[in-house]
């Protein structure tokens, strides 16, 4: 099984990746949406502070908590490639990578403010719609290890031009 693993920071076109795999018919997993399957069993409301207040609280008993929970999703699906959306720690990269022989980790990149730009007209549950709560969501993104799993990739993507150029670049990836 070959696993692409799509990093980024919030707004970088992660999901874009994604819609693109599942149009190929590949698999995706968001690892965020079992962030928010764990917000909501817990009764809370599905917004960035409590997204983040989960994810925060998990990692603090095992960093790859999400990786192991992605990799329980993986392994009852029948493909011969599945996408991973959402790596944000050096150890759920360790993790993927061993549990995973195929494993190519992509990171998308875009400036901070297109990024913004990007996140406040998505209209997301979780999404914010000022910089001061946008540059705290990097901040707490960076101190999760995001940067570090940027740092690991296998192929880096910029993502600053149109969404018809940006679907051209990634269409490689599923070749």
């Amino acid at each position: 099984m070959k696993v692409i693993g799509i990093t980024g920071m919030p707004g970088s076109g992660k999901t874009e990746v994604a819609k693109l795999a599942k149009k190929r018919g590949i698999p995706v997993v968001r690892m965020g949406d079992l962030v928010w399957k764990e917000v909501k069993q817990r009764g809370l409301e599905l917004n960035d502070e409590s997204v983040g207040k989960i994810a925060t609280e998990l990692r603090k008993e095992d960093l790859a908590i999400w990786a192991v929970k992605t990799i329980e999703v993986i392994e009852h699906l029948r493909s011969k490639t599945v996408v991973i959306d959402g790596i944000r720690s050096g150890a759920e990269v360790e993790r993927f990578r061993s549990a995973f022989p195929n494993f190519q980790l992509v990171a998308i990149n875009a400036s901070q403010k297109t990024r913004f730009e990007r996140i406040s007209g998505r209209g997301r549950e979780d999404d914010i719609t000022n910089r001061r709560a946008f540059v705290e969501r990097d901040k707490r993104e960076i101190m999760w290890g995001l940067g570090e799993v940027i740092a690991l990739a296998d192929t880096v993507i910029i993502n600053e031009s149109s969404l018809e150029v940006f679907r051209r670049n990634i269409a490689g990836l599923f070749e």
